[in-house]
């Protein structure tokens, strides 16, 4: 063992500490952005309307997941021999792939508890607007409804997403890295054109 493996162990060790902080921060942060924009949207909207929201979070909490278990599950190899080609995109993959960890955990994680917290926040505006719409004898019912809908779609949504992730990992990950590619370059790409 080499003298330098203690400062490299803290360094290390410091560096996933600044990570964790930082994920733990902007979580706080977006979640609360998020649900304030989800909740105020939603309280001014109709039932349909509000519905198509909740819809959409769950959507995105899907896609997101979709996203971080393909980052886990593709491998390098194929997006080298796309780079070598100039495949546009390629590059951005074997990046994604190099912070597999940190992409799974923002994915995962992150949005993907952002979406289930928020989501079970919408479903709770929704049950109150019904409430307020209808008469029920038993009102706790259309809440235990509501999240039990949350939940099925989430969890339902992502054990499709996951099979379809495992199955697709290299286009999955190479159309995120395509994404990522036009979204750097829309600046220079637009010059261009002139």
């Amino acid at each position: 063992m080499s003298k330098s493996d203690p400062s490299t162990a803290k360094k290390q060790r410091n560096k996933t500490v600044r990570w964790v902080v930082t994920i733990f921060l902007v979580t706080i942060f977006v979640s609360g952005l998020i649900s304030l924009i989800s909740e105020e949207v939603m309280a001014s909207s109709s039932i349909y309307v509000a519905f198509l929201i909740l819809f959409i979070i769950i959507l995105i909490g899907i896609l997101f997941d979709i996203v971080g278990v393909s980052v886990t599950s593709a491998v390098e190899a194929p997006f080298h021999a796309m780079a070598a080609r100039k495949v546009p995109g390629a590059k951005e993959a074997i990046n994604l792939l190099r912070q597999a960890e940190k992409v799974s955990s923002i994915c995962n994680d992150v949005v993907g508890d952002i979406c289930g917290v928020v989501s079970g926040s919408a479903s709770a505006t929704i049950a109150a607007q019904v409430l307020q719409h209808f008469e029920f004898s038993w009102p706790r019912l259309i809440i235990l409804v509501m999240s039990a809908l949350v939940a099925g779609l989430t969890v339902g949504g992502k054990a499709i997403g996951k099979t379809f992730a495992v199955n697709s990992s290299t286009t999955i990950v190479h159309s995120v890295g395509k994404l990522i590619y036009w979204l750097h370059n829309f600046p220079q790409l637009g010059k261009k054109k002139k």
